[in-house]
């Protein structure tokens, strides 16, 4: 019986059904068929379910003794039970016959069991064995003679009335399946036997010595590779015996610098490099290469591994293919899935499952299983706080710890803190996580409720606190969440201080008192009106009075509470388009710049605006139904700053060069930044505050607009037309992780017939143009960003990077 799928064996069963397994290197069902052919069963039927083609394809071309034995596979559509899936090879069966599980491992004698069988004229014969713990298997009670008289299915200790239980390996006569059904879900232990016994039908329990374990789980699928190893079986150890309990099959070589200590396997073609440890209990399997200094102990390693220098893997499981780079660390009780790579100084904690197909990034510490997402990230923070899939790859865990070593960093259990949110009933639930967290270390917790970025920025600021945490989730996708962590200004926290707070989170290094300390949260009251009133003191309200600017405004619903006090107090006049009913942003992007466009002409209104839900990304349309937003909001922005403020402009490295023309125009200077929130705020530090709000806060980025353009009597058109014209594109291209830093350094090192800039990827510059190529930090992609004297230069130098990059990472994958 082959068709277990070995859910509670995984990940090791996730690209290999459990009959498949390797106990020293050879699959679990070989060596039942070993000990089939032993006992002299020749015909042999197998009922598969999980991953058929791969046990017919290892029994047909790879089984050593293939040529002795005739195999009938039989392939179910649907679970049937066990008895339900050996009557489905009725057709196969025509005497007595012999059930045994393929994935279990066991020498009892097979001969023994017929013959008892046969002896007492039998229906059906159960072999029993004894064991320590009978919790987790059917108990069999017998009478004199051998004759069943009882059946307890996992019984609790209360009802364990002997230590003798069911092996799964039955004598049947073909009688016996004449007691239900063809396709019928029918089971031997449930089903079967109790009927039989009900009927009083010659029902025996024979009890042999030897080894069995049906390998129900991790923990004995290691210890039944160490039983072999210890002779505890009569399962033979392949290969030669070249030192006493030290085993090497065909083709292995083993460096004199190695030492060796067995009980151990070594596999075929297998490599050990020199000043290699290896310790009892370990199986290596077949062209595996274990490079020097490395140390295994009682660990188990199937095919093609590549184990780097001075790794070490203790009591640790590695699945075919898996690729651990120099001095990584795998613990007691960690199982890595096929395909996965774990790269340089990363360490596994014990019991830590990897799904296949998984990349841990270097110098990481896993504490917890990966299961979904291809990679485990070696930094946690992003462009922005710290950014991924709910529930996934941001967890309620993650949230929790991340407060804690956060709050924990500034060393002050005094302290005071703030936590908020957007509305999301997601984000809510991950708010009062990191406040778990906050609290746990002792430190004092502020709960702002739900609202606007902006104004979690303002709360910080206003209320003395040490930082916050703003919980927000993004407005394409509602599935993306982004914590985003605020220093004492409200301002994103630095890069260095990213670095601390990452630390603590990995290594759990933070402290946690004890009942007595644990200070509840405060809801803060009025918060959202002081936010409005900081807004109203930055600009000229006598000039709002008199201008009664009209706006068209898509915004979501929950925004409202802010804008319209906001208006009230400025004298804005406000039509709002129909939002969508659960208050996202999920429009079709294009209907609304449309219906904007429709209605500012109708309304004759001075600007159509659109704002996201978190109240930091602002889009305006003019009264020619001209998009402003991205690299033309920026520029107009910076119209504003050169013409009202002293001190440089701030702009990011992907910005347009016609801010350059704009600085020169009014004798301005231009900062550039990276792309990353943390460097753009970093710069703006000691700026003005009016520039931290024109970029960080849409509703006083509006208002100020709107001020400017009083001030100078000025339509919205008029100001964008003061901006010299720009054309610039943007295309992603695939890049795999591993190849970022090549296809850099291969860009960089081309002839230097162009100017470069690398504040943050490569800039290259063109007469009639530039193109920034800028690895990003969550995808596998670097993004092209180019800027030309017409819109078609900027598209064709686009175009020729995305296609000079392909060529690079296809040539890559060829070679």
């Amino acid at each position: 019986m082959a068709g277990g799928e070995g859910s509670r064996l995984r990940p090791l069963t996730c690209s290999c059904p459990k009959p498949m397994v390797p106990v020293v290197n050879r699959p679990i069902m070989a060596h039942i068929v070993d000990l089939l052919l032993t006992h002299g069963f020749t015909e042999i039927g197998a009922t598969l379910q999980y991953m058929p083609g791969v046990i017919r394809d290892y029994f047909e071309h790879s089984y050593a003794q293939k040529q002795k034995v005739r195999i009938s596979y039989f392939i179910e559509d649907k679970p049937l039970g066990t008895a339900g899936s050996v009557k489905n090879t009725r057709d196969f069966i025509q005497d007595t016959f012999l059930v045994i599980s393929g994935d279990a491992l066991t020498d009892l004698d097979l001969t023994a069991a017929v013959n008892f069988h046969r002896q007492k004229g039998a229906m059906a014969t159960l072999v029993l064995t004894k064991v320590k713990y009978p919790l987790e298997y059917g108990v069999v009670i017998t009478g004199q003679e051998g004759r069943i008289t009882q059946f307890l299915e996992k019984p609790a200790w209360g009802e364990v009335f002997s230590d003798t239980v069911n092996t799964g390996i039955y004598v049947l006569e073909p009688e016996v399946l004449n007691y239900f059904d063809q396709e019928q879900f029918f089971d031997f232990s449930k089903n079967l036997f109790p009927l039989l016994l009900k009927e009083k039908q010659p029902l025996f329990g024979l009890t042999l010595p030897g080894y069995w374990c049906d390998i129900g789980n991790l923990g004995q699928y290691l210890q039944a590779n160490y039983a072999v190893l210890s002779h505890q079986t009569k399962i033979k150890v392949p290969g030669q015996e070249i030192t006493p309990r030290v085993w090497a099959e065909k083709g292995a070589e083993i460096n004199p610098g190695a030492n060796i200590c067995g009980p151990a396997l070594i596999g075929d073609n297998c490599r050990i490099g020199p000043q290699v440890e290896i310790g009892p209990l370990t199986v290596i399997g077949s062209g595996c290469l274990i490079q020097e200094r490395a140390n295994l102990k009682r660990s188990v390693l199937w095919r093609n591994i590549f184990l780097s220098s001075g790794s070490a893997l203790r009591g640790a499981i590695l699945c075919d293919r898996v690729r651990a780079e120099p001095n990584v660390t795998i613990y007691e009780g960690a199982v890595v899935g096929s395909d996965s790579i774990i790269k340089k100084r990363s360490i596994i904690k014990p019991d830590v499952k990897l799904w296949p197909c998984k990349t841990v990034e270097a110098q990481t510490v896993v504490k917890n299983n990966l299961i979904w997402g291809t990679r485990t990230q070696n930094n946690i923070f992003g462009l922005e706080g710290i950014t991924g899939l709910f529930n996934i790859e941001v967890t309620p865990e993650l949230a929790l710890r991340a407060g804690a070593a956060f709050t924990s960093l500034q060393g002050n259990k005094n302290n005071r803190f703030s936590v908020g949110s957007d509305h999301f009933a997601a984000s809510i639930m991950l708010k009062e996580a990191a406040t778990a967290g906050i609290q746990s270390t002792g430190a004092r917790v502020l709960n702002l409720g739900p609202g606007i970025t902006p104004l979690h920025r303002f709360a910080v600021r206003h209320l003395n606190l040490a930082g916050g945490i703003y919980i927000k989730t993004s407005p394409l996708n509602d599935q993306m969440i982004t914590m985003v962590f605020l220093d004492r200004q409200g301002s994103n926290i630095s890069r260095d201080t990213e670095r601390k707070v990452e630390n603590l989170y990995r290594l759990e290094d933070f402290p946690r008192v004890d009942a007595g300390h644990v200070q509840l949260s405060e809801n803060v009251q009025n918060i959202a009106e002081e936010y409005i009133h900081s807004l109203l003191q930055e600009v000229d309200l006598n000039l709002f009075q008199k201008k009664k600017f009209r706006l068209v405004v898509s915004s979501p619903l929950a925004l409202k509470e802010s804008i319209n006090p906001l208006a009230q107090a400025l004298n804005i006049e406000v039509r709002y388009l129909p939002a969508a009913q659960d208050g996202s942003e999920k429009n079709n992007h294009q209907e609304t710049l449309s219906s904007l466009t429709y209605q500012i002409l109708k309304e004759q209104a001075f600007a159509g605006v659109i704002l996201d839900h978190n109240g930091e990304q602002l889009i305006l349309v003019d009264e020619y139904g001209q998009v402003i937003q991205d690299g033309l909001l920026t520029s107009l922005i910076a119209l504003i700053v050169f013409k009202t403020q002293k001190g440089p402009v701030v702009v990011p490295v992907t910005a347009s060069h016609a801010i350059e023309n704009l600085a020169q125009r009014y004798q301005g200077q231009v900062v550039r930044t990276k792309t990353a929130v943390q460097d753009f705020v970093a710069k703006l530090s000691g700026q003005n505050n009016i520039q931290f709000r024109l970029n960080f806060d849409a509703l006083g980025a509006l208002i100020h607009i709107l001020e400017f353009s009083a001030l100078n009597n000025l339509s919205l058109g008029a100001l964008v037309d003061e901006i010299p014209a720009f054309f610039t594109r943007q295309k992603d291209v695939f890049v795999p992780w591993e190849m970022k830093g090549q296809v850099i350094r291969h860009l960089i090192e081309e002839p230097p017939t162009k100017e470069m800039e690398l504040l943050d990827g490569v800039k290259i510059f063109h007469p009639q143009g530039w193109a920034l190529i800028l690895p990003d930090a969550q995808e596998p992609v670097c993004r092209i960003f180019s800027e030309g004297a017409s819109m078609e230069i900027a598209q064709s130098l686009a175009d020729f990077y995305f296609e000079k990059i392909s060529r690079m990472v296809q040539k890559n994958a060829r070679s």
